[in-house]
């Protein structure tokens, strides 16, 4: 029994590593507001990332269908979120120094990444990829499918904890950097990853007219 919570730890932690704009986001929010930033951010997209490990774990094949058959519409609107946040850190004005984020802002953080994490309904296929290849299927039941999909979070909110903790020690070990100039890093980053989600979505529609 416990196995699967392994292998769902497992699992989280190899699909957390390919960052991708959530990445960026937490370092940005780690390096700018703290390790509590970081950590907030990523559990948003470990809370994304549980719905669809549950959507693959326990077989919910309308809920998939309709996320995989709508997916270009879906990455979308990722795509502009993500390029939104990125022409907000290019725009945004401030002292250049460090600020410690309000109530408002954590909330803001988690339900940032968690829109990026589910605007990503191709998880779905990855999932379900990992699944059989660690020999899982719908039909583990319901503790087993729990486990697996509770591994899942620990997995990925391990990853994003330990990049929160990595860039706060860098942070405290690097020289002053002007927060303005690395929020427009940041900024240009996202930017460039919303673009290629868009830029992709745009080509796809046009090759099928």
């Amino acid at each position: 029994m416990i196995g699967f919570l392994l292998r769902g730890i497992l699992i989280g932690l190899l699909f957390g590593v390919p960052a991708g704009a959530v990445g960026a986001m937490t370092v940005q929010r780690t390096w700018s507001s703290g390790v509590k930033a970081g950590l907030l951010t990523g559990l948003g997209s470990s809370v994304a990332d549980c719905f669809y490990a549950s959507v693959g774990a326990f077989g919910l094949t309308l809920i998939s269908e309709f996320l995989l058959k709508g997916q270009d519409i879906i990455h979308c609107i990722g795509g502009v979120l993500i390029l939104a946040m990125g022409i907000g850190l290019l725009l945004k004005k401030g002292s250049g120094r460090v600020k410690e984020a309000e109530a408002s802002d954590y909330l803001r953080m988690f339900f940032s990444s968690f829109a990026v994490g589910i605007t990503n309904p191709a998880a779905i296929i990855t999932f379900l990829l990992a699944f059989s290849w660690f020999g899982i299927t719908a039909e583990t039941g319901l503790l087993k499918g729990i486990l697996l999909v509770g591994g899942v979070f620990l997995g990925t909110f391990i990853w994003w904890g330990i990049l929160a903790a990595a860039t706060e020690a860098l942070k405290k070990k690097a020289k002053q950097i002007d927060l303005t100039k690395l929020n427009k890093v940041f900024g240009a980053i996202l930017s460039l990853l919303g673009a290629a989600v868009l830029i992709g979505f745009f080509s796809e529609i046009s090759s099928m007219t």
